[in-house]
């Protein structure tokens, strides 16, 4: 089995190449997902999330509000290191039971850990490669504002709290241009795969 990463920043496209890489073979564990499972209605997460924001920061069904959380975190870094520590063991905790379970059933599997903030987290390191999704700064910020509908204050805002794309790409073994068609981002990701598909028959990593 090769296990490989998968990061990038904000609107560069990491979700696009993540579900080229679905598509051509990979399993994938999306740690997105699972941080939306761990803090979900009723868990252990979800309630130390609320007891520590408020529940001002819920939906009327009484979901954690995604967005307005991430703009009170965005803002304030102690309160964003306060989340991070409430919610990353228990994404770290998951994929690792994840992990060890494809390694049963599939044990010559290409598994992908997509992860937004693999780096930040310091998650970086034993694996196989470390793929970046890039796309240059102002590219990422013109995407994002577009996505969102936001303005370029707020924009910077989210991407300052993220580790620059530039030392990002630094840090890559792999990196998939995102920056030009979706054709050729496709192109790269099957690339990708293939590499990591004939690593894994061969029992490297």
């Amino acid at each position: 089995m090769i296990i490989a990463g998968l990061t990038g920043g904000i609107a560069t496209g990491k979700s696009t190449v993540s579900r080229f890489l679905s598509e051509a073979g990979a399993l994938i564990i999306d740690a997105d997902k699972i941080s939306r499972e761990v803090v979900s209605q009723g868990t252990a997460g979800y309630n130390e999330i609320l007891s520590f924001f408020g529940r001002t920061i819920l939906l009327p069904d009484g979901e954690i509000d995604r967005k307005r959380l991430g703009e009170i975190i965005f803002n304030d870094p102690e309160k964003k290191a306060h989340l991070d520590a409430i919610v990353h063991p228990r994404v770290f905790e998951r994929s690792a039971e994840m992990i060890a379970q494809i390694s049963t059933q599939t044990p010559d599997a290409v598994v992908i850990l997509d992860i937004p903030l693999l780096l930040e987290a310091d998650m970086g390191n034993d694996l196989a490669e470390l793929i970046v999704v890039y796309v240059p700064e102002i590219l990422q910020l013109k995407r994002l504002m577009k996505r969102d509908g936001i303005d370029e204050q707020a924009a910077m805002a989210r991407i300052r709290s993220q580790m620059p794309i530039e030392e990002k790409r630094k840090r890559a073994t792999v990196v998939i241009d995102n920056s030009r068609t979706l054709s050729d981002s496709r192109r790269q990701a099957l690339a990708v795969f293939n590499r990591l598909k004939q690593r894994s028959k061969n029992g490297t990593e």
